[in-house]
């Protein structure tokens, strides 16, 4: 197993995991041609992707899973209530619902959706798997839940929302509706939380853990990789983070 980010942040999100012959995408916030410019930096073509996995509805998520899955023949995977929430003529494409507490298979990659805590229709996050080995996403929840600790338990892997930092959005220039939407417990992790999350899951089999969905006016990598890598008792450049233009380069699981 080995995954890579295309990009993440409220610009737009996706992230690709490989196992065997089979590549999946988690969200395609990113249109048909900045997607394959961002799969071939990564040595892949978008016509190589089998399917897409959409965690909600919001745009930074779903912006491009239609018109690239019309354009590359992809297989979208959702909830019935995300897929209520698109707007119906974005939906013609090889649409397949799944369930938010059952597990599902995609080639070689067996998929875990579990339920989380945000402002949307029915948001899923995903635990991947292979057989012997664990990749835990999680990137827009407004809190942790018993749930969520259960499924992220004794991943190999954790890409983990660190939104904000809660002082910088305090003291930020969003007006106080947004404030209180992202802070909200419906809204995204801070960095404390992210950190509080990590501390309560079985973290013996971790390799990597990365930071994403930071926010560019609330929050800033060194303030993520502090609250992280206090928890876990390591250097804070182990902790890698996922950024809107880059993403992250393919890491092995």
């Amino acid at each position: 197993m080995r995954f890579a980010s295309l990009g993440s942040g409220s610009r737009g999100n996706a992230l690709l995991v490989e196992v065997g012959n089979t590549r999946l995408l988690i969200d395609a916030g990113f249109g048909p041609r900045e997607m394959s410019r961002r799969l071939e930096r990564l040595g892949v073509t978008a016509d190589a992707v089998d399917a897409v996995l959409v965690t909600h509805e919001h745009s930074d998520h779903v912006g491009g899973v239609f018109a690239c899955a019309r354009r590359f023949d992809w297989v979208v995977l959702l909830t019935h209530g995300t897929l209520a929430a698109c707007r119906a003529g974005e939906a013609k494409a090889h649409v397949r619902m799944i369930d938010s507490h059952e597990s599902i298979s995609v080639g070689d990659i067996c998929v875990h959706p579990f339920p989380v805590p945000h402002d949307a229709r029915e948001p899923v996050q995903f635990v991947l798997a292979d057989g012997a080995r664990r990749l835990g996403v999680l990137t827009d929840a407004g809190h942790v839940t018993p749930h969520m600790v259960a499924m992220l338990d004794a991943c190999d892997a954790l890409v983990l929302e660190c939104n904000h930092d809660a002082g910088m959005l305090a003291q930020g220039r969003y007006p106080p509706a947004l404030k209180r939407r992202i802070g909200g417990l419906w809204g995204h992790l801070d960095n404390a939380a992210a950190a509080s999350l990590l501390a309560q899951i079985g973290r013996s089999r971790l390799r990597h853990v990365v930071a994403a969905h930071l926010s560019a006016e609330n929050n800033c990598p060194a303030l993520a990789r502090a609250a992280l890598a206090t928890v876990l008792d390591c250097e804070q450049e182990w902790i890698g983070v996922a950024t809107q233009d880059e993403g992250f380069a393919w890491r092995d699981v």
